[in-house]
């Protein structure tokens, strides 16, 4: 079968929903952010820091084009993954692109708190998710197969709604 991509903001729920998705679908779990932290040895925030988002983004599309070809598998990719056309071809090769959705209120109350999320390290936070979230909605929605609000409703409920949809196709 092939694989199932979620996609979208941070917070959204990509890798916890990603996590449970695959263990009932009995996929394996690729997360990108993931991958790329063990290439690199060093944790996304500290590529941010050192080495810039570009660099950052550059890593991000080689560990998508290693892991598309396989089959079977859950891809829990970094919110930013769809900025790269690239990439968003890549992926929509071999896999069905979820779009989980949320709104930005909610985005933000997930996000805040840790300070493992680069681009929200700014005066702002708040006003930087409303910003990112508005340049990248309408692309996340034209590029998905199937989207997911999970604004309201919990874990098992999202991956619920996500098996009912792959059924109905």
């Amino acid at each position: 079968m092939k694989n199932i991509v979620l996609i979208g903001f941070m917070g959204s729920g990509k890798s916890t929903v990603g996590k449970l998705l695959a263990r009932q679908l009995n996929f394996q779990l690729v997360d990108t952010d993931e991958l790329i932290e063990k290439k690199t040895g060093k944790q996304i925030k500290k590529i941010f820091e050192d080495e810039g988002e570009e660099a950052f983004r550059l890593l991000e599309s080689e560990v998508v084009s290693e892991v598309v070809d396989a089959e079977n598998q859950v891809i829990a990719c970094g919110g930013g993954v769809i900025l790269n056309s690239k990439n968003v071809q890549a992926l929509k090769k071999n896999g069905l692109l979820v779009y989980l959705k949320a709104f930005a209120s909610i985005l933000f109350e997930r996000s805040r708190g840790t300070n493992d999320r680069p681009l929200l390290n700014v005066v702002n936070p708040k006003e930087k998710v409303h910003e990112l979230l508005k340049a990248r909605e309408s692309l996340y929605e034209k590029i998905a197969d199937i989207v997911v609000d999970t604004s309201n409703i919990n874990v098992n409920e999202v991956v619920e709604k996500i098996r009912e949809k792959l059924n109905e196709r």
